[in-house]
């Protein structure tokens, strides 16, 4: 018994060591373990195989760290390797997208152009790309007309998204009814996403409706009910109070 709990040992210590640079990062960033995974990801060679890989983790952390300058460097790294990659045009346009958001409108502006390209791009690119399709519908729904903004932009890629997945078309047009506050169109699409799709998300998306549109608590309580029951694991009390 001794020598195979040495033997075990030995064989973990190996695994440990024996790891790349790459694969050290890989796994910290599996476990979103984010500054342990920088630290091995930039240990990774331009002349190795899993460089660009590389990159785009470390893309994908310095976004979720809001960190739009050093993604956009990442992601323009990827691109400038591989232009015609979809994910890549749409990681970097919405990189520059969040970006914008953190600015002054006026600075803001000079940014619209190249965010359409991108995400332009990556949805001709790749015609089942959803995430491209939503950053563009959120785009529209927030540009003011005068830069080619408007409900009936992001309405064609809410139909463009029903296309692909049923689900999204309808969380898409209920979103866009939200935001134009026609609350009655909004409910009636997001019911029938949550009637397909039955998810924790579909029913945050109606909850958050409900809340907005100051629907009567009885009506508020039913749905948060039947939400409890279908995803007993959510912590729906919290949403309801965050979302309030």
């Amino acid at each position: 018994m001794k020598n195979l709990l040495s033997y075990l040992c030995f064989l973990c210590c190996f695994t440990l060591f024996g790891q790349t640079a790459f694969e050290k990062g890989k796994a910290y960033y599996k476990d979103q373990q984010w500054v342990l995974a920088k630290n091995q990801l930039m240990q990774v060679e331009p002349i190795s195989k899993n460089y660009f890989k590389a990159c785009e983790y470390l893309g994908d952390i310095a976004a979720h760290e809001k960190k739009w300058d050093k993604a956009l460097h990442f992601y323009g790294l990827l691109l400038k390797e591989k232009p015609d990659n979809a994910n890549y045009n749409y990681k970097y346009g919405g990189a520059l997208g969040l970006k914008a958001l953190e600015l002054s409108k006026f600075q803001a502006a000079f940014y619209i152009s190249d965010i359409k390209h991108y995400l332009k791009r990556a949805a001709a690119l790749d015609q089942t790309h959803l995430g491209a399709r939503w950053a563009l519908l959120e785009l529209y729904l927030k540009l003011p007309k005068i830069l080619g903004g408007g409900t009936d932009v992001a309405l064609g890629y809410a139909n463009e998204l029903k296309a692909i997945s049923e689900i999204d078309g309808y969380l898409a047009y209920g979103h866009v009814y939200k935001e134009i506050e026609n609350y009655k169109q909004a409910e009636k699409y997001l019911v029938k996403a949550l009637k397909l799709g039955n998810s924790v998300t579909c029913y945050q998306k109606l909850l958050a409706l409900y809340k907005q549109a100051n629907f009567t608590p009885e009506k508020i309580n039913a749905l948060l009910q039947q939400a409890i029951r279908a995803h007993p694991k959510e912590n729906w009390h919290a949403f309801i109070a965050k979302s309030s």
